[in-house]
């Protein structure tokens, strides 16, 4: 009988991972933008952030950067908090400093506690990497036969994907995760709009988010405009396409059929949704909305 563990996961996708393998009656903490499955909602939360998620996106940006100038954690990790609950395992990332505690302060304060904990630092930026990560904890965890079906699902949802594209040339997509400033989403995304039988021309797989230009994302000739918000579902997504003002951009984004994804779910995080990040992807080449998933039309000017 496999042994329980007390795990605290300080990043949704971690806590996705934990969940999907079958492990969730371990998990004793998580990060404060955990939110699914829905009962983890309940459980400890072990991370705060002074940004205030409903600003604009300028204004997010803007604090960001101010905090890492400083020298602040963008996420902090209550330490006190992790010395009660006793973990014997710690999950956390290296990938990205604004989406989860910085890798090294989460190490730091590991080696505080007595015993130490085990430590998982995920790292993903590509489909393959997501795969590394899920079998990382289902061994951790004692559960690598549930890892390694889960994996299996996830690669058999998208080769049925891929088997089931059309033979015409690929349609050319851009991905945003941000809109001011602009970025094009990076790492696993390219892999997915693959996958969905698209071609993602602003972004190459493992590559970084990047920033960009709206004058330079005309010259690539997308075919489709993905909005997929960093840590935003499609509400906000669209109420920010709605307020964007760049001139260049709302040119751009009235020429082009926009679609709006919940980035939240099924994309930024490097678990097992995003599977169905692609799946949602596909339905937006085919012009069909899907729950998360809607196409997006500019305001009628007045």
């Amino acid at each position: 009988m496999r042994a329980p563990r007390r795990v605290v996961t300080l990043l949704p996708a971690a806590t996705e991972i934990v969940a999907a393998l079958g492990g969730g009656a371990d998990l004793v903490g998580v990060s404060h933008e955990c939110d699914y499955p829905e009962w983890v909602q309940r459980l400890p939360r072990l991370t705060t952030t002074p940004i205030e998620p409903m600003a604009s996106a300028a204004r997010i940006d803007a604090e960001v950067r101010r905090l890492r100038g400083e020298g602040r954690p963008v996420i902090a990790v209550d330490g006190a908090a992790l010395r009660r609950l006793g973990p014997d395992l710690i999950v956390t990332q290296g990938l990205c400093e604004v989406c989860a505690v910085a890798d090294g302060e989460v190490h730091r304060l590991a080696s505080l506690l007595d015993p130490a904990p085990e430590t998982i630092s995920l790292s993903a930026t590509t489909l393959a990497g997501i795969w590394g990560d899920i079998a990382a904890i289902g061994r951790a965890l004692d559960l690598a036969a549930e890892a390694d079906e889960l994996v299996a699902g996830l690669q058999t949802r998208l080769a049925a994907l891929a088997c089931a594209r059309p033979a015409a040339a690929p349609p050319r997509v851009i991905c945003i995760e941000w809109l001011d400033p602009l970025y094009l989403a990076g790492h696993w995304v390219p892999e997915l709009v693959a996958a969905a039988g698209g071609r993602d021309v602003g972004a190459e797989p493992g590559t970084h988010s990047a920033l960009g230009r709206w004058s330079d994302l005309a010259r690539l000739e997308p075919d489709v405009i993905l909005v997929m918000l960093c840590g935003f579902g499609v509400e906000r997504a669209t109420r920010d396409l709605d307020a964007l003002v760049e001139p260049a951009g709302r040119s751009l984004l009235e020429a082009v059929p926009v679609w709006v994804l919940d980035g939240n779910a099924y994309t930024s995080r490097p678990g097992p949704r995003v599977v169905d990040g692609a799946e949602r992807i596909r339905a937006a080449l085919e012009n069909r909305e899907l729950a998360g998933l809607r196409c997006w039309r500019p305001a009628p000017v007045a």
